[in-house]
């Protein structure tokens, strides 16, 4: 009876899509596109060529830093100063010093040969680009979540779809047979007319139904990074089949990307600390210049007759005193280490619940969906029954339509209750951080 059940569902599911020249997609292939197609994918490259980027800014601070100048000055008014009696004569002088134009081009470098905060920032990188690879990896994990969730609400409504148009058939046959007895006086009109209301309420709900699947199809494609306006069918009938193997599921913290990017934020974090505390070591650079240096007092001659310069040097700097900013920075990072560690614990606790939750609902779920197939071998079994007696005229039309109604909703609760089993299992692979071995087992 179950296999019967099944393949009925499954026939009812795959004609339609049997029918349309478009390719049915399978929940692998959803996820597929969207692990490629979403914009969010996009966004979680580029952060992570972002983090590159920033890698080798750091690493910058300790490469030679080299500078060109060049300047032209027109000295429009030399400045004079006055020598003192007896230099060039008995009065005191006042002389102009320079020249009119003066041509300068040098070249500088720098290259620190110590400063513990840049060093520090270089080993900040490999944290930094590992953190890039955990948002990618929790992209990639919302995706698989969010397409698989809305997936399973497609599949759902398409079952409602079939379902309700296999119970509609029925019903118009149940109306034409009864369309006969009443013009012929057999049962009263009422009769009719209450098959009829169920005729009705049942055309309603497959409107309902149709308009659920459109909705739920543009939620699928959303997620997916799809054109709104492409066609997609699905084609997962297994899920109605057979229900996927439950190991025992296991919970370890460490698995969940967000308990590692906390604890990614935490080693960025402490390393910041460290780089406020190298600010209080000393500094040491060297340093060269270059340079060719032209005077002349007519503009012609700005250009020629250059003469060299060269200097080398060490510089060092020592902080001594900064009224106590470093120490405060330093407090500052270390309260934002310690609240984060607490925030951790919490967070721990936060998966640790969401776990057991996931395992009493998958629990539920599965308990529900062998309810619910129980009830729909008995539902049959009573409409058949019913069916039977019906036409033999030793039952009356009231219990047709109550044991039809009745296997009706038993075939919704079944397929209702088997989409909460997936659903639940695909909670249970996100609070154990499973995600990713889900989707490659598919």
């Amino acid at each position: 009876m179950k296999r019967r059940f099944f393949g009925k569902l499954v026939m009812l599911l795959t004609l339609p899509l049997l029918s349309q020249a478009q390719t049915a997609w399978s929940l692998k292939d959803c996820i597929d596109y969207g692990l490629k197609h979403f914009g969010t994918v996009r966004i979680a490259q580029y952060q992570k060529e972002n983090a590159r980027q920033q890698s080798r800014q750091a690493l910058s601070g300790y490469l030679p830093q080299i500078t060109g100048n060049g300047s032209l000055d027109d000295n429009l008014k030399l400045q004079t100063t006055l020598l003192p009696a007896g230099v060039f004569g008995p009065e005191p002088t006042r002389i102009a010093l320079g020249s009119k134009y003066q041509t300068n081009v040098s070249a500088s470098a720098d290259q620190t040969i110590f400063d513990q905060s840049l060093l520090i920032g270089i080993k900040a990188n490999k944290p930094n680009q590992q953190r890039a690879e955990l948002n990618e990896k929790q992209t990639q994990e919302d995706i698989i979540y969010q397409v698989t969730k809305n997936y399973y609400q497609v599949f759902v409504s398409q079952q409602q779809i079939s379902l309700l148009e296999e119970n509609l058939e029925k019903t118009q046959q149940v109306l034409n047979i009864l369309k006969l007895q009443r013009d012929n006086g057999v049962i009263q009109p009422v009769d009719y007319d209450r098959t009829e209301v169920s005729y009705n309420s049942n055309r309603s709900q497959l409107t309902l139904a149709k308009n659920n699947v459109t909705l739920a199809l543009n939620r699928l494609k959303y997620q997916m990074g799809l054109d709104l306006a492409q066609e997609l069918a699905v084609k997962d009938s297994v899920l109605l089949t057979q229900l996927p193997a439950v190991g025992d599921a296991q919970f370890d913290a460490k698995n969940l990307t967000d308990y590692q990017l906390t604890e990614n934020e935490l080693t960025l974090n402490r390393l910041d600390q460290e780089r406020i505390k190298a600010g209080y070591l000393p500094r040491l650079s060297f340093n060269a210049r270059y340079g060719q240096l032209a005077l002349a007092n007519d503009f012609s001659n700005s250009f020629k007759n250059f003469v060299g310069f060269a200097s080398i040097g060490l510089k060092l700097s020592v902080p001594i005193f900064d009224g106590f900013s470093r120490n405060a920075q330093i407090q500052q990072a270390k309260i934002k280490v310690v609240t984060q560690e607490e925030q951790q614990k919490m967070n721990v606790q936060s998966y640790r619940l969401a776990f057991s939750n996931s395992e009493s609902q998958l629990d539920q779920a599965k308990f529900n969906v062998e309810n619910d197939d129980r009830n729909v071998k008995l539902a049959r079994k009573v409409y058949d029954l019913t069916t039977l007696q019906y036409k033999q005229g030793t039952t009356p039309l009231t219990d047709l339509i109550n044991s039809e109604n009745a296997y009706r909703q038993a075939q919704t609760d079944y397929v209702n209750s088997l989409i909460n089993f997936y659903q639940a299992r695909l909670d249970l692979e996100q609070a154990q951080g499973t995600l990713l071995p889900f989707f490659n087992q598919l």
